[in-house]
């Protein structure tokens, strides 16, 4: 059997008409055009990782994916050849050798998300409506930015994420910021990795103490739930966009890999409530 190397995708989308990253039979996802693509210039299968698997809807700037291949590969080339195959609405921007260890999901060590939106009274302008999202004009900045300071830090996010059997919903929330510059209204989310619809409910949630209709208390008091809260209202799924992943130096990228996989809980004596 030929020899196999490790390649490492940079990919963006806009993921208005695609059902999600994850393939899916008879749908239209990310993965399944990004892979039925390669397959055919590469002339093998392919099976893509990748660091966020995305909802539908949701778009992408910094997206990565990793791959093995048996096939020569000329990184500049390929990112040229696909530019040509690949439908509009998604772009390979990078391809480089990876070592044998990186892995594009559990050697991850942060993830990067931004989301949009507007307080223009019209809503957003037509070139930009299938990645912004409009809100109230009148929202309450300073009171959002407390809500989202009681969320900072390694807490079990229950309630903002749909539940996946097995899975943990213990995350540390890195940054979680907004700036408000004329009518763009735009929201930060740093974690080391988040869970199931986790980012567009923190939005959802924060979004609705910027309008007036709960407290930043509410927000950090969500902390004490052990499930999802009905009360928390999921933003539309074209705000949001996966701007960034970070990675460790090449070195540490094993060792990494075994922490990702660990279950973790939140340690005794953690603040449950975000400050």
């Amino acid at each position: 059997m030929p020899p196999t190397a490790r390649y490492r995708l940079d990919i963006s989308y806009d993921g208005t008409d695609f059902t999600g990253w994850a393939r899916q039979p008879g749908l239209r996802t990310v993965q399944g055009v990004l892979e039925e693509s390669l397959s055919k210039v590469l002339r093998e299968p392919v099976q893509l990782t990748v660091a966020g698997r995305t909802d539908a809807g949701v778009h992408a700037e910094g997206q990565v994916a990793h791959f093995d291949t048996s096939a020569a590969i000329v990184p500049d080339k390929l990112v040229h050849r696909m530019a040509r195959f690949l439908p509009k609405d998604v772009r390979i921007k990078d391809v480089r050798v990876a070592p044998p260890e990186f892995d594009a999901r559990f050697s991850a060590i942060r993830r990067h998300y931004v989301y949009r939106l507007t307080t223009a009274v019209y809503g957003a302008e037509p070139l930009r409506a299938r990645g912004v999202v409009a809100c109230r004009h009148d929202v309450d900045l300073a009171a959002m930015r407390a809500a989202s300071r009681k969320l900072l830090g390694l807490h079990d996010f229950a309630a903002f994420c749909r539940r996946r059997e097995g899975a943990t919903t213990v995350r540390e929330l890195q940054r979680f910021d907004w700036t408000h510059e004329g009518d763009s209204l735009t929201a930060y989310v740093s974690a080391d990795a988040f869970c199931w619809s986790m980012v567009r409910s923190l939005v959802g949630a924060v979004l609705a103490v910027g309008e007036g209709r709960r407290t930043p208390d509410w927000v950090g008091g969500l902390l004490n739930e052990t499930e999802r809260a009905s009360s928390v209202t999921v933003a539309p799924a074209h705000g949001l966009s996966l701007v960034a992943v970070d990675y460790p130096p090449d070195a540490d990228l094993a060792a990494r890999n075994a922490q990702t996989r660990e279950v973790r809980t939140v340690p005794s004596g953690e603040s449950c409530c975000g400050g």
